[in-house]
């Protein structure tokens, strides 16, 4: 209620404020008039008409003029001194007088019958103003605050605000004259509050026991909004001894809550950085060596550690946290080394080792311990999150591929062998097998009775053989069709080859013959030695996985394989199908290798010289055999990764 009587007063006193000044004027005139109408009772001088016609004279002769003209006594302040440029006539002096005292705002006073004529104050003026009203309103129900300010004292608002919330709210004495302008529309208090500030380019603290306080920007401090959409404050950060040519500027965000770095330095020195980054985050910090050299940088909300890793990269220098304090200087320096087990998980050190650069083991030592699986390393504590960070990155699951191979061959042969035989043998029965293959033998007595049949039906004789001859008829045709079959299982980790190796030996004898001469004869001394010979099959799969799951496998394949076993003694003879290739599966995906073909043909005969070589004749004078063999091998390929 009492709101609503202010805010009628000060509307009324605005609209007739024009009106007062109107009326106040009109009232000042009419009392100049009246004291010197009573002059002008003892002086006619007053009411006589005047004849004056003056440019561009001053104030003051133009009054004294008027004075002597019509015999009045007229005092002039000195302080009055201005020009006019006006021209009466017909007109009395009392008319000019109220006229200027209007036009120039001068006021007449009378003692006696001496008129006193000086600069007028207007007497309201030494008045105070009324107290402006502060347009606020606080919702206690929601906790919700509005304000509607233009050129508003800070202090007024301040007071506002504490007595409608009931939350104090302080200005220091340095802001007391500060004005405010805003407008906010049932914020919550706090955003208010700090949205008020912010237009006002002021900062807005809310202390720990409740209190919200105003303060003034430091030197270097700007208002931003901050990587959480939330207005703050941050300092600009210009060194005094910047490198020529040299920029700098340092910010402090608050960003959930955690104080990060935003730098952009150009040429900046390293030291000015660590110091003003340490001072603004309030860290406890201790510079062992002079620290040298600028840097070129330009980073948005990292941590301090994150800034001091950056800052000493590639340099000499590093640092080391031991009980909240940072320890800054030369790597090399006592206090500043740091020692660091990593632990290897799924590599062993031989390869892990080997591979780190070495420009990265330079001023860092590296010791194996092999009992743990694990690498000791000391230096500075920048390098060793280096190599740690890289050996972290080798350290994985190496796949393991299980490789099944199916390994078919297929044999094919074909024998034929005819001939025919005789000769003397004791014990000799007529006998064998007719079919499915021919394989008789004839004894002398059956040979005989052969031969007295056919003397009977013909005039020839053909006599008899002795008793103990024999004659022997071969005819036989043989065909093979054998399936031999492995599966064998091999398993490779990434990247390193899986061998298999399957086959016979034979051993061959070999004669060597070391001749000696002596005075009474050549005496010679064999030596047999024993020779191996391999015929194998060789497979050699190396599989190397792919980030998609794809094997890619290199396959070698050699077989070998004895032709024929001599009786003689000689070396076997083999035969070799070799390839070599290199192909793409995915997981689990099952090839086929075919094509690897080995035909041999073997033909043997004996029989009477000369004889065995006549046409027609050699089928009775010779025995032979021929035999085709045909060895085809086919490969089934199947990878699967095990992790």
């Amino acid at each position: 209620m009492i709101t609503k009587y202010y805010k009628f007063l000060i509307l009324l006193i605005f609209y007739l404020f024009p009106f007062m000044l109107f009326a106040q004027q009109k009232d000042r005139m009419l009392v100049i008039q009246q004291r010197l109408d009573s002059v002008a009772v003892g002086n006619t001088g007053l009411k006589q008409v005047v004849q004056l016609t003056f440019n561009g004279v001053s104030i003051q002769d133009y009054l004294l003029a008027l004075g002597r003209t019509n015999s009045i006594s007229i005092s002039i302040d000195p302080k009055i001194n201005f020009t006019i440029n006006d021209s009466f006539s017909g007109v009395t002096a009392e008319n000019i007088l109220i006229f200027l005292a209007k036009k120039y705002n001068l006021e007449i006073s009378t003692i006696g019958s001496i008129i006193y004529i000086t600069q007028y104050i207007d007497p309201a003026q030494f008045l105070k103003p009324p107290i402006r009203e502060v347009k606020a309103n606080y919702n206690p129900a929601n906790n919700t605050l509005s304000l509607q300010l233009e050129n508003d004292s800070i202090v007024a608002v301040a007071r506002k605000i504490t007595q409608l919330s009931g939350k104090n709210v302080i200005v220091p004495n340095s802001l007391a004259g500060r004005k405010l302008n805003g407008f906010v529309s049932e914020a919550p208090f706090e955003t208010a509050m700090d949205k008020l500030a912010f237009t006002n380019e002021l900062k807005m603290i809310k202390t720990s026991d409740g209190y919200f306080l105003f303060q003034p920007l430091g030197e270097n401090e700007e208002l931003y909004v901050n990587g959480d959409k939330n207005t703050a404050a941050r300092r600009t950060y210009r060194p005094s001894n910047i490198t020529q040519g040299g920029n700098t500027g340092l910010y402090i965000n608050l960003v959930n809550g955690q104080k990060l770095i935003s730098v952009d330095a150009i040429n900046a020195q390293i030291s000015d950085l660590v110091k003003q980054a340490s001072q603004e985050l309030n860290k406890n910090y201790s510079i062992y060596s002079d620290i040298r050299g600028t840097i070129t940088i330009h980073l948005n909300n990292i941590s301090y550690d994150d800034f001091l890793t950056l800052l000493f990269k590639g340099t000499d220098f590093t640092y080391h946290q031991q009980d909240g304090v940072y320890l800054i200087g030369d790597h090399k320096q006592e206090g500043l080394r740091t020692i660091k087990l990593v632990q290897l998980q799924h590599r062993s050190l031989d390869t892990v080792l080997s591979m780190i650069p070495s420009e990265w083991k330079r001023g860092i030592e590296i010791k194996e311990f092999r009992e743990q699986n694990s690498l000791l390393i000391s230096g500075s504590g920048s390098q060793i999150s280096e190599v740690e960070n890289f050996i972290k990155q080798l350290d994985v699951i190496v796949p393991v591929v299980l490789i099944e191979v199916t390994l078919i061959d297929i044999n094919k042969s074909r024998t034929i062998a005819t001939g025919i035989s005789a000769g003397v043998k004791d014990s000799i029965k007529t006998g064998g097998s007719i079919l499915p293959g021919t394989n008789f033998t004839f004894s002398a007595s059956s040979i005989n009775d052969f031969l007295s049949s056919v003397s009977k039906w013909s005039s020839v004789n053909l006599g008899h053989v002795v008793p103990n001859f024999y004659l022997t008829l071969s005819a036989l045709e043989s065909r093979g069709n054998v399936e031999v079959r492995s599966v064998p299982r091999l398993s490779a980790l990434n990247g390193h080859s899986a061998t298999l190796s399957i086959g016979n030996t034979i051993f061959y004898k070999n004669t060597t013959q070391n001749v000696t001469p002596t005075t009474v004869a050549i005496s010679s001394i064999y030596t047999n030695t024993y020779v191996e010979s391999n015929a194998n099959m060789e497979i050699s799969i190396k599989p190397v996985v792919s980030g998609d799951d794809q094997v890619t496998l290199g396959i070698k394949v050699n077989i070998a394989d004895f032709s024929s076993i001599p009786t003689d003694g000689s070396p076997p003879p083999k035969s070799t199908s070799k390839f070599e290739t290199s192909l793409r599966v995915h997981n689990e995906d099952t090839i086929v290798l075919g094509g690897i073909e080995r035909t041999e043909v073997d033909e043997n005969s004996s029989g009477t010289p000369i004889l065995s070589r006549i046409p027609l004749l050699k089928y009775l004078f010779s025995n032979r055999s021929k035999t085709n063999k045909k060895v085809v091998t086919v490969l089934f390929i199947k990878a699967t990764l095990l992790r």
